[in-house]
C-alpha cells in the first residue's frame, strides 16, 4: 500500500452523555473525503481509541468506512495490549476493506526490544492487512528503538512507521536505517496514487441494473463494456510518516513519505498545502505554508491535546464536541486561545 501525503487523524464524536455520535463521524469523514488529502486514520490517538470498547471500535470502523470516498486510503487503529485482541480487531478491519493497520506499541508493562520484535513479527505473520508501526512516546512512555524498526522493516507485511516523537533527527535516522528494506511491488492508479481496497472491490464487482435483451422484448441491445480502471505497479520501500504537523516540511525533506497528523483533523487543507508545495518542488512555498502551523501546533495539540483538537474542529466545520471522560472540554479562556491561533487556518 502506498502511503504518501497527508492523513488526518480523525476524531471520534460523542454525544454529551458519552455515547458514540456516529452521524457526526460520517459527516466528518464525508467532508475529509472532499479534500485533497491522501486518506484518513480512524481510531488513532486523536480518535480516543483507548477510550472505546471493542464493540464501539467496530462501530466506528464500520461507519467511517461507509462514509469514506473509495479513493481515500483508510488506516485502522487496532492496537490492544495483547496480540490476540489486536488480531481480532485486525480481522474486522480487513472485513471492512481497510487498507492498512496502524498499531501503536503496547505500553502497560516494561517491554524489551525482543518483546517488541516478537509482538510485531507475530502480528505481521497473521495479519490480513499490512502493518504500520506506531511509536508515540508522549502517551505510551516507550519509544520504539530505531534499530528495532529497521529489523521489522525486513518483514514483508510491515510497510511503514508513524513516528510521533516530534524529533526530525529521529525521522531522518528512521529513513536512513530502513532505506535498504526490501522493495514491495504495489498496485497504483495510472497517475501513481494509491489504489485502495475499496477501489479494487468496485473494479471487480459486476455491474448492477443491467437489462437483458429478453427483458426488452427481444430487441437486440449491445451493452457498452463495463468501465475499467487501468492500474500500474510501483516499487515501494519502507515508508516513514511523521506525526508532527509542525515538522511536516522538514520531515519530508529528510525522506518521510508524508504525515498522519492530528492538526489535519481541523485543518486538512493547511496541512495538505505543505505537502503539495513540497511535491511540486517549491520548498520556499512549503516553508511558508509550514510556518502558518507552528503556533497552532504548539497550542492546539501540544498544550491542549484531544480537547484542543476537538474544539478546533468545531471552529472549522468539523464536529468535535466533547472528549470522553476523564478528558474534559476546554474552558472559555482556553477556547479563546485556540480560536486565536486557529484564525489563520480557518476554512
Amino acid at each position: 500500500m502506498l502511503l504518501e501525503g497527508v492523513f488526518p487523524a480523525a476524531t471520534t464524536p460523542f454525544y454529551p452523555d458519552g455515547r458514540l455520535y456516529l452521524k457526526k463521524l460520517e459527516h466528518n469523514v464525508d467532508r475529509y473525503s472532499r479534500t485533497p488529502v491522501a486518506g484518513l486514520t480512524i481510531l488513532g490517538s486523536t480518535g480516543e481509541a483507548v477510550m472505546l470498547t471493542d464493540d464501539e471500535s467496530r462501530q466506528v470502523l464500520h461507519h467511517a468506512r461507509e462514509a469514506a470516498a473509495p479513493e481515500k486510503v483508510l488506516l485502522a487503529g487496532v492496537a490492544r495490549e495483547s496480540l490476540s485482541a489486536t488480531l481480532d480487531l485486525a480481522e474486522y478491519a480487513a472485513d471492512q476493506h481497510y487498507d492498512a493497520l496502524l498499531v501503536r506499541t503496547p505500553s502497560y508493562f516494561a517491554y524489551s526490544s525482543l518483546d517488541m520484535l516478537t509482538y510485531y513479527r507475530a502480528l505481521a505473520d497473521r495479519s490480513p492487512l499490512p502493518i504500520v508501526i506506531y511509536s508515540i512516546p508522549k502517551y505510551t512512555h516507550y519509544e520504539m528503538p530505531v534499530e528495532v524498526v529497521a529489523e521489522l522493516a525486513q518483514h514483508a507485511n510491515i510497510i511503514g512507521v508513524k513516528d510521533s516523537s516530534g524529533n526530525v533527527v529521529r525521522i531522518a535516522a528512521l529513513v536512513q536505517a530502513t532505506r535498504h528494506a526490501p522493495l514491495r511491488e504495489t498496485s497504483v492508479t495510472p497517475i501513481f496514487t494509491a489504489l485502495t481496497a475499496r477501489m479494487t472491490l468496485a473494479m471487480s464487482t459486476p455491474r448492477e441494473n443491467f437489462v437483458s435483451a429478453e427483458a426488452l422484448g427481444g430487441t437486440t441491445v449491445i451493452a457498452p463494456p463495463a468501465p475499467t480502471k487501468l492500474t500500474r505497479t510501483k516499487q515501494v520501500g519502507f515508508q516513514v510518516l511523521t506525526g508532527a504537523a509542525n515538522q511536516l516540511f522538514d520531515s519530508l525533506q529528510t525522506g518521510a513519505s508524508g504525515g498522519i497528523l492530528a492538526l489535519a483533523s481541523p485543518a486538512p487543507q493547511a496541512c495538505q498545502e505543505i505537502y503539495t508545495a513540497w511535491k511540486e518542488n517549491d520548498p520556499a512555498l512549503a516553508a511558508v505554508k509550514q510556518q502558518r502551523l507552528v503556533e497552532a501546533s504548539k497550542t492546539v495539540l501540544a498544550k491542549y491535546g484531544v480537547p484542543g483538537i476537538k474544539y478546533a474542529c468545531d471552529l472549522n466545520g468539523y464536529y468535535g464536541g466533547r472528549p470522553r471522560l476523564p478528558l474534559v472540554s476546554l474552558n472559555a479562556a482556553q477556547q479563546a486561545e485556540v480560536a486565536d491561533v486557529m484564525s489563520d487556518l480557518r476554512n
